[in-house]
């Protein structure tokens, strides 16, 4: 989707968003009108009012929401497959179990929000939270009160680690745009991606979660909900670990082997090579995934006719979910395309603060206009790169800026996010808890990565 020139001064392209953003939420939460239909009339709305030319105005809106589709529709669906084959079955029952054993009932969030920092490690934000639905719904169905009390720090750890550590792409390509280097990133980058969680989501989340009690969609239900099935012994823990750490293996393949053919070691040419990439896509993982679930998880407890019936059970309460995260993505594409972006970013990259303050407030500044944290942070990166050529900062510095931009890329979550529709809807929660709940959860996790960056800074 290309970005226009803009027609209009900042001040009006700012207007527009702003006024943009608040007749979305009068029209969600007054009118009540139904969050795709307000998302998809603000967008074309919107585009019209920032002076996207009216031929250009459909393909615009059509490009926002293919390209989040094509990110989210896939990882959701079969996502959600794996999900309800391991709750059908009492997989998600026994790894919950696994983990309470050895963490405790009271430190059931906080074990859910390690597992989810491992996990997270190559698995995108979308992806991994998607897999661990049904584990996260098992343990609250167990231990009561909001869900939310589990899903805030497991959703505040894939969150942490795909804004901060590589292999994650908006990390990657902003210490590539400043020339930094991905293994010091890498390094640096997992020890304050982990405080930064246990100080930002962590403790934050849990406080939220006790604080507000939401009604999820009914995506997955306990094993013993159907009355008529015959007992079945569950599958072994081994089992279901095994199943989960596929997909972890494939994405770290993928990600070993691309490097090493970045950086010469492996030929571009070789086919083995190209062969564990395509295994490794996300897409393709997630549904080798799915299909060894079926091996694994269905002889003995039902035919694979019964597994398709299950699937298209899970699949039925994700439609709306996928098509809302399409509209916000629309959304969100709509404002990049009308140039507000890049109308803010020149507004602010002149201010006179320190680079790493004005790195922080540039991507948070894109972040809130546009919606896309990846954008957020390629794009400030790439503004501020001059800036680091000139003052020659070293790697570890460089690295701080990342995480900068990062955290800037990461506060302030709202409706023109895909990802705010995406935890709103899986986990019940009308927009106004979202704001109250995700939204916060977002901006104290993002301003604890900052204090870090900025605390290393200038120590060092």
């Amino acid at each position: 989707m290309d970005i226009m020139e803009p027609i209009h001064g900042t001040a009006y392209l700012l207007s527009v968003a702003a006024v943009a953003v608040a007749v979305l939420l009068f029209l969600i939460m007054k009118v009540k009108l139904h969050a795709f239909l307000s998302l998809v009339l603000v967008s074309m709305v919107t585009a019209v009012a920032a002076g996207i030319p009216l031929a250009d105005v459909p393909d615009t809106l059509l490009s926002g929401f293919g390209g989040t589709l094509g990110n989210v529709a896939l990882l959701v669906a079969l996502g959600v497959m794996l999900g309800r084959l391991l709750e059908k079955t009492g997989g998600a029952q026994v790894l919950a179990d696994t983990l309470i054993a050895r963490f405790g009932e009271k430190r059931a969030p906080f074990a859910l929000g390690v597992a989810a920092l491992i996990f997270g490690f190559p698995i995108f934000f979308d992806a991994g939270l998607v897999i661990f639905l049904p584990i996260i719904f098992s343990v609250a169905r167990r231990f009561g009160g909001s869900v939310l009390l589990y899903a805030l720090p497991t959703a505040g750890a894939f969150a942490a680690m795909h804004a901060i550590v590589p292999p994650h792409p908006g990390p990657v390509a902003a210490a590539d745009l400043m020339g930094g280097d991905i293994g010091v990133t890498l390094v640096v980058g997992l020890p304050v991606a982990i405080i930064a969680w246990f100080l930002g989501s962590y403790l934050v989340g849990t406080r939220l979660g006790r604080r507000f009690v939401t009604s999820p969609a009914a995506l997955f239900a306990d094993a013993a909900d159907d009355p008529d099935a015959p007992p079945v012994a569950p599958p072994r823990f081994l089992a279901v670990l095994g199943l989960l750490l596929l997909p972890l293996i494939l994405i770290c393949l993928n990600t070993g082997v691309s490097t090493l053919q970045t950086a010469g070691i492996v030929s571009e040419d070789a086919g083995w090579a190209d062969a564990l990439i395509l295994l490794g896509q996300t897409p393709v993982a997630l549904l080798l995934t799915v299909l060894l679930s079926l091996v694994v998880l269905a002889p003995g407890r039902f035919s694979v006719s019964k597994a398709t019936s299950l699937m298209d059970d899970a699949l039925g309460p994700v439609c709306a979910i996928i098509l809302i995260t399409g509209a916000g993505g629309m959304f969100g594409g709509v404002l990049r395309a009308s140039g507000i972006g890049a109308s803010l970013t020149e507004s602010l990259s002149d201010l006179g603060f320190s680079l790493i303050v004005q790195a922080f407030l540039i991507a948070a500044a894109l972040r809130v206009a546009q919606g896309s944290a990846t954008v957020a942070l390629t794009t400030t990166a790439g503004l501020v790169s001059a800036q680091v050529v000139e003052l020659g900062l070293g790697n570890f510095d460089i690295a701080l800026l990342v995480f900068a931009i990062a955290a800037g890329a990461t506060v302030l979550s709202h409706v023109n996010d895909s990802g705010f529709w995406l935890v709103s809807r899986f986990f019940g929660m009308d927009e106004k808890t979202t704001l109250k709940t995700w939204t916060v959860m977002e901006t104290t996790l993002g301003l604890a990565v900052f204090a870090l960056a900025s605390l290393l800074w200038v120590v060092f």
